[in-house]
């Protein structure tokens, strides 16, 4: 039995410095075939962050993706940060960590943990900076993640790379200072049993949305036209009008579509691959099974 969700919503991250971020959107929808609304406002982290605290209290009944990778490899070397002494054994400690060393740091930056003199040796950072325990190639990956890239899903990249418009380290560091400041009053999936009632976060990619609506020649929608061939995919003839078609908020809107069909198939809430042990250290990308 896989649990209904009234409300589905979708969080389109960024990872950038600064307090308020048009790189993060958030959309809503009632459910399939509805057409996803826009929450038009200026975002930025902490805002977010009380949003979801807010429904936590009320005790919504809304399913949340947001766009963000909720941990870092770990099934590789046996470890997030090879070689150091505090390196955490569980994506929980993980989130700990991060908050820990960066909680002098606003608007949930993670600046601090990237310039840790330990933890900056595993990432690549602006300046031709590399540390020497970031592994060959383009970075270690998620189990997940290389799942994602075997089968075509989406380019899923390491997280410990910071650099380039397709990175993704920066905005999941901000995001597991987001996940744990909700420890214990927001259920996160796979971490955390799907709860019978309240809401529940599940890591989402926005290109496997794009891409399972059969948008060709590239996943972006910066137009109503583009916008709505793309929610056509999911059975949406219409789409919302906004005072502006940035890709961030296209992408929410897109993913809150996908996600509410998604939620209803039971093979993506059990990926044959994903055992307890993986969940508690690596979790999981929804969508990929």
């Amino acid at each position: 039995m896989i649990r209904r969700f009234e409300r589905i919503a979708c969080i389109d991250w960024s990872g950038a410095q600064g307090e308020r971020q048009g790189g993060i959107a958030v959309a809503v929808t009632d459910g399939i075939g509805r057409v996803p609304r826009l929450i038009e406002r200026r975002w930025s982290r902490a805002a977010v962050l009380e949003w979801l605290l807010d429904h936590a209290v009320r005790r919504s009944d809304l399913l949340i993706g947001i766009d963000f990778s909720a941990a870092l490899p770990f099934l590789d070397t046996g470890a997030y940060f090879p070689g150091w002494a505090e390196s955490p054994g569980s994506a929980r400690a993980l989130w700990r960590l991060v908050d820990d060393i960066c909680r002098d740091e606003p608007h949930l930056g993670a600046t601090a943990l990237v310039d840790h003199p330990e933890a900056s040796r595993h990432f690549r950072r602006h300046g031709g900076r590399q540390g020497d325990l970031f592994g060959p190639g383009n970075g270690r990956y998620r189990l997940v993640e290389r799942i994602c890239r075997d089968q075509r899903h989406a380019p899923a990249t390491s997280c410990f790379n910071l650099v380039g418009a397709a990175q993704v380290g920066k905005s999941s560091l901000t995001g597991m200072r987001l996940l744990h400041q909700l420890s214990g009053r927001v259920h996160v999936w796979p971490f955390d049993p799907v709860p019978l009632t309240g809401p529940l976060i599940v890591e989402i990619y926005t290109t496997i949305a794009a891409r399972q609506a059969g948008l060709g020649g590239g996943s972006k929608m910066r137009d109503a036209d583009r916008l709505r061939a793309g929610l056509a995919g999911f059975g949406i003839s219409e789409a919302p009008a906004l005072t502006r078609y940035d890709d961030h908020s296209t992408d929410a809107i897109l993913t809150a579509a996908w996600l509410a069909r998604a939620a209803g198939d039971a093979n993506l809430w059990r990926p044959p691959l994903l055992t307890s042990e993986i969940a508690a250290v690596e979790g999981w990308t929804f969508g990929i099974s």
